[in-house]
């Protein structure tokens, strides 16, 4: 039943272990032929809210299937993120269920990266300055290699911590990443990608491997080796630079063929840095909320605004 499944969706996150991982995190999950809702409760009320993450596109009938599944659970709305890439007709189409616009979970667009090529000439097609840093990383004597053991694990939980206080972004606890972990690692859909520098691991990365594609969702590191050459008692020794490649690599060894990034955003660090591999930029189709209870929802939407402004405000306050 779980290999039957997993052939029909088309994301990670709609995996039957991703459900059985939400479904310890005590959330109510429906299966559905080839997509699954997850349904969490809102605090303190007797409503829930749905959510189909990285499902396939939407349809009429799968509207309607999930409009009476949702009055059951007394959702309030079920939002739907599609892994399905924009187009105009498809956007007309999901307006005209009577779906509307929501906000969104995760960024609009992404970086591909084509696994397909042979890795030299994935070298040559980086940026220059990316080449110059992998380079670097390897002079310097980073070292990065798959590490799935618990002892790496535990260090990705404490770069997490670190990372997190040091960025000061919202993070999963601990406990969410111990229960992820315990449900995609066996199947071989999460994988630990771990650089070290001196013996010590200092870069982290948990990466999806489902169906043809490969995925980055978490990373964690430490600062210590990240300050600028002059002017730093510590030296950058780039190992996120290195630890990109080796990815790519594993990627093409798992033989899959595509790379996806896990979202991209202007203006931000980080953004800048998985330019630097030449990845394609793709537009997917949004985020779409199919309101089940419209006085609740309006009041719903109405106090997530306040809450994101107070958040932001309070953000630029320290």
């Amino acid at each position: 039943m779980k290999d039957d499944y997993n052939k029909k969706v088309i994301h990670p996150l709609q995996s039957w272990e991703w459900g059985e991982f939400r479904e310890a995190w005590e959330n109510k999950v429906t299966r559905l032929p080839n997509f699954q809702i997850i349904f969490s409760k809102v605090p303190l009320t007797p409503f829930s809210i749905g959510t189909i993450i990285r499902g396939p596109k939407i349809t009429k009938k799968d509207v309607e299937e999930v409009k009476e599944i949702a009055k059951k659970e007394s959702a309030i709305f079920v939002k739907f993120e599609p892994n399905i890439l924009y187009n105009e007709k498809l956007e007309n189409e999901i307006k005209n269920f009577g779906l509307v616009k929501g906000r969104r979970l995760f960024t609009p667009t992404s970086f591909w990266i084509d696994l397909t090529p042979p890795e030299e000439d994935l070298l040559k097609s980086f940026h220059p300055k990316t080449r110059y840093n992998i380079r670097l990383a390897q002079k310097q004597g980073v070292e990065v290699a798959e590490d799935n053991s618990d002892k790496a694990f535990e260090k990705y939980l404490e770069l997490t911590k670190e990372t997190s206080k040091r960025q000061g972004f919202y993070a999963h606890t601990e406990k969410y990443h111990r229960l992820m972990w315990k449900f995609l690692k066996p199947s071989g859909i999460a994988h630990l990608l771990t650089a070290k520098y001196k013996g010590e691991i200092i870069t982290t990365w948990i990466l999806f491997a489902f169906q043809n594609f490969f995925y980055y969702p978490y990373g964690a590191s430490t600062d210590k080796y990240k300050q600028s050459l002059a002017g730093s008692a510590g030296k950058n020794v780039m190992a996120n630079n290195l630890m990109m490649w080796e990815a790519i690599k594993l990627g093409k060894k798992l033989n899959l063929k595509t790379f996806d990034l896990w979202g991209r955003e202007e203006g931000k660090g980080f953004t800048k840095f998985k330019e630097g591999y030449n990845p394609k930029v793709v537009t997917f189709i949004g985020t779409w909320d199919l309101v089940i209870n419209k006085p609740i929802y309006c009041l719903y939407r109405l106090t997530e605004n306040l809450r994101w402004f107070l958040l932001r405000f309070i953000k630029t306050r320290h």
